[in-house]
């Protein structure tokens, strides 16, 4: 918790001892000593341009040294940051810089190309800089030309420190205030855990987007208030990945339950685990089969945990406890939550409802949009997730599905997860989505778009009959189609707003 309404998120990053590696990247290094002295040249060239405390910064940099220190200057000098998917389509790109009306931006090389064609299309903001020749000799100002360095500003708790989109797996992605005071008070509520996060002693993975909240804050920003070493790198498969864990040592690792799964595809071997002392799985929902099957080739007990953007990270945790497998455990320090039926009212142990959180990670809401915010927040602070949970008699919570993912068949509620489940139960698919369908007399149907594992021979009959055998009639699939990819986030939720149902 924040004890001074006066802070900068910075002043509960720089805890390291300054001749330890920050960061790795291949077979590059940087100290916290040096990553401290590069973040303050780099804030002093963003003031040097006239940037001042409040102004928005875009950035498309990827997972790189770029932009650990455009996080650093930004939210340092009291910018504030909006970190973009280089990978992003441009009509994406374009409507997130609409949002959020950026005064400059920060392009690392991953970012070259978005960046040239957001330029070519003048909706690019009037400043940039960048650390290449090609970019700089594209207009570009040179963050590495020599210059004066700026100081941490102290800022209130309520200032923002960065805008990120939501992942906008049901509707169009909103840009959420992330404050000082919110992204603090969410690396210390983790810090809290009775886990060993001993400062100066850990090595996380970084491959998770950094642009995407559970990077940012639950691996960057945590991994640094800890002093560990990040080792970033956007890894070509699992294989690079498993060797990478095993040469660097990582003790602390998290991902989607694709990273997890893609370990099982693999070449991997349980030796390049071995350093590993916490996993951690999140952004939707693990495969029981997929958890056990690590367990059984690896020795690895990955833990899952719960969160979204507008919490600033996570909100609870099974790592530590002895939540039961498919659970993400109990609320970390300083979280509030609530699971609520349309009334209101708190729902009985076992039975399903909204989660609501309160707390200092909360996000006060989404920028310039008044009404968005309303509709998930009241007046006592508590936000509305719109996911659906439920808590057994121990106090552990599970996580059924998304509210606006429910499909209603008939007046009857119909989880896409749980027919999802179905179908993945059998042994020849490996991903599966259900979505609802609408009929022409305002009732819904459900479709289900599923992959097959290579070599196999199932057809919609038979996935028909085999979800026959363990849904009810009305869960049962009106339709199966089988495709090659189901769309999905950077960070492997699936997005049910673009499959074509």
């Amino acid at each position: 918790m924040l004890k001074s309404s006066v802070v900068n998120l910075l002043d509960s990053l720089n805890v390291a001892d300054s001749d330890r590696d920050a960061l790795v990247v291949g077979d590059s290094s940087v100290s916290y000593g040096d990553l401290t002295t590069r973040a303050a040249q780099w804030r002093g060239r963003l003031v040097a341009q006239g940037l001042t405390v409040g102004d928005h910064v875009a950035v498309l940099a990827g997972n790189s040294i770029d932009f650990v220190l455009a996080h650093l200057a930004c939210v340092g000098a009291g910018l504030v940051l909006v970190p973009l998917n280089p990978q992003a389509p441009q009509p994406e790109l374009v409507a997130e810089l609409a949002a959020v009306d950026p005064n400059a931006m920060i392009v690392g090389p991953v970012g070259a190309d978005a960046y040239a064609a957001l330029r070519g299309s003048g909706v690019a903001p009037p400043i940039a800089f960048a650390t290449t020749d090609a970019l700089c000799a594209a207009g570009c100002i040179d963050l590495n030309s020599p210059g004066p360095e700026a100081e941490v500003v102290s800022v209130e708790a309520d200032h923002p420190a960065a805008l990120l989109f939501t992942s906008g797996t049901a509707g169009p992605p909103k840009p959420a205030i992330l404050t000082h005071g919110n992204m603090a008070s969410s690396i210390a509520a983790i810090r809290a855990l009775p886990l060993d996060f001993e400062t100066n002693s850990h090595t996380l993975l970084a491959i998770i987007p950094l642009f995407h909240v559970f990077g940012l804050n639950v691996i960057l920003n945590f991994g640094l208030s800890i002093g560990a070493t990040l080792v970033l790198g956007d890894f070509e498969g699992p294989d690079q990945a498993a060797a990478t864990i095993r040469a660097r040592g990582v003790t602390i690792m998290a991902g989607p339950p694709a990273l997890w799964a893609s370990f099982l595809g693999s070449n991997a071997e349980a030796r390049d685990f071995e350093s590993v002392q916490l996993a951690l799985s999140g952004a939707s929902k693990l495969d029981g089969r997929v958890a056990e099957a690590l367990r059984e080739r690896f020795g690895l007990d990955v833990r899952e945990g719960y969160g979204l953007t507008e919490s600033s990270g996570i909100l609870t945790s099974a790592m530590g406890t002895s939540a039961p497998r498919g659970s993400v455990g109990q609320m970390l320090p300083g979280v509030e939550l609530r699971i609520v039926d349309q009334a209101g009212s708190d729902v009985l142990v076992g039975d399903s409802g909204e989660v609501l959180a309160r707390g200092p990670m909360i996000s006060p809401g989404y920028w310039n949009d008044v009404d968005a915010t309303e509709r998930v927040r009241d007046d006592e602070g508590w936000l509305r997730t719109g996911d659906l949970a439920i808590v057994d008699e121990n106090g552990f919570i599970s996580i059924v599905d998304r509210l606006k993912d429910l499909i209603i068949v008939s007046g009857f509620n119909v989880h896409p997860v749980e027919v999802e489940a179905a179908l993945q139960s059998h042994d020849e698919v490996l991903l599966a989505a259900a979505v609802g369908e609408p009929g022409d007399a305002g009732e819904e149907s459900v479709v289900a778009y599923v992959i097959l594992r290579p070599h196999a021979s199932l057809d919609e009959a038979a996935l028909m009959e085999h979800c026959r055998g363990r849904l009810a009639r009305y869960k049962v699939p009106r339709r199966i189609a089988i495709v090659d990819a189901i769309p999905t986030t950077a960070v492997g939720k699936i997005r049910r707003r673009d499959l074509g149902a």
